[in-house]
């Protein structure tokens, strides 16, 4: 007989942040790994004290090197996953983000690239299928057509 591992709930926070380009189109933050060519949103977890929206600020600023301010509330996802020996049900809250500051070229360790994409590219190449629903609620919000 096998034993359940044991469930935890999980929270994380974060966001899209955007921009117009030149022609008015939309461009979106992406952050990049190498070792698993994985390409997501900017997101992590709360420190003692902070409020969800707080934690998903300072995630953005130290994932990506932008100073943002937060719009409308984009939505969560939720996913399952398994470390050690216990199962976590995760949540991650999303706002849609503008920039008011910072440099790409100053983001954290944790990514080998962070870069502006088209709307468009980053929903093509963005790896989990439950960010790209962000993106496309984020071109919602902003009156894109996809």
């Amino acid at each position: 007989m096998s034993r359940a591992f044991p469930v935890k709930d999980a929270v994380s926070a974060g966001g899209v942040v955007w921009r117009r380009d030149a022609d008015g189109g939309i461009e979106v933050v992406l952050c990049g790994r190498t070792s698993d060519k994985v390409w997501g949103l900017p997101k992590g977890t709360p420190d003692d004290g902070e409020s969800i929206q707080e934690t998903a600020l300072r995630e953005v600023r130290e994932e990506t090197g932008l100073e943002v301010k937060a719009g409308p509330e984009l939505g969560s996802i939720e996913y399952w996953f398994t470390s050690g020996s216990v199962r976590y049900h995760k949540f991650v809250h999303h706002w849609l983000m503008e920039p008011v500051g910072g440099d790409l070229a100053d983001h954290d360790h944790e990514f080998d690239a962070v870069e502006w994409l088209p709307l468009r590219e980053a929903l093509r190449i963005v790896t989990y299928p439950n960010e790209r629903k962000m993106l496309r609620e984020a071109a919602r919000k902003l009156g894109v057509e996809l």
